[in-house]
C-alpha cells in the first residue's frame, strides 16, 4: 500500500470564468435587497403562450427581498397571449445597435420596438425603485440572459430587456443560474 502524498502548496481555484462570473451573479443576487423579477417566474400567467413559469427556486432565492416583478412584453401592450418572437440577426445588444430585429416566427411581423418599449419601462421600474439586480427568465427574447432563440435556433446572447438593464449597470441573473 502507498502512503498519500501530502500536497506542499494549496490546491488553486480551478473555476472557468463563466462559473466565476455565475457566482458573482449570484452574490450579488443574496445581496440585493430589493429585486426586479419576470413575472412569469413568480406566477404570472403573462408568457407569450398565456402560461406562467412558476420556480419555486426563484421563490426560495426571493425571500426576505422587496420584489418588483415585470414582465416587458406584457407592460409594452403585446398582450397575452402573443405570438411567438425571435430575434433575427443577432443578440438584443445587436438589437439596441440597429443590427438586429424581433420578429414574430410564423409571420415575421417585425416587433422590435415594442420589445424595445417593454425594456424601457423595465428600467424606468428599476431606476424608480433602486434596483441593481434582476432576476429574469432564461431563453426569452426580453429577459434572457445567457441564451435566447434567434432566427429558431437557440444561441447564446441576451434579450432586449437584460441588453438595456445591463447598460445602464444592472446585474442580470438567469433563473437557469439557481
Amino acid at each position: 500500500m502507498t502512503k498519500g502524498v501530502e500536497p506542499s502548496r494549496p490546491a488553486p481555484d480551478v473555476t472557468g470564468p463563466e462559473e466565476s462570473a455565475r457566482d458573482a451573479r449570484r452574490e450579488a443576487l443574496r445581496a440585493a435587497p430589493t429585486v426586479m423579477v419576470s413575472a412569469c417566474l413568480l406566477g404570472e400567467a403573462c408568457r407569450y403562450d398565456g402560461r406562467s413559469q412558476r420556480s419555486e427556486r426563484v421563490l426560495a432565492a426571493l425571500e426576505g427581498k422587496a420584489v418588483i416583478p415585470i414582465c416587458p412584453e406584457a407592460a409594452a401592450g403585446m398582450g397575452i397571449p402573443r405570438p411567438p418572437v425571435d430575434l433575427a440577426g443577432g443578440t438584443g445588444v445587436d438589437v439596441w445597435a440597429g443590427r438586429a430585429r424581433a420578429l414574430t416566427r410564423e409571420t415575421r411581423e417585425d416587433r422590435t420596438a415594442a420589445f424595445q418599449e417593454g425594456a424601457w419601462l423595465a428600467l424606468e421600474s428599476a431606476r424608480r425603485f433602486d434596483v441593481t439586480v434582476a432576476l429574469l427568465k432564461e431563453k426569452s427574447p426580453s429577459c434572457g440572459s445567457q441564451r435566447v432563440y434567434e432566427s429558431g435556433v437557440l444561441r447564446p446572447g441576451e434579450g432586449i430587456t437584460t441588453a438595456l438593464l445591463r447598460a445602464d449597470g444592472r446585474t442580470v441573473v438567469s433563473d437557469e443560474d439557481l
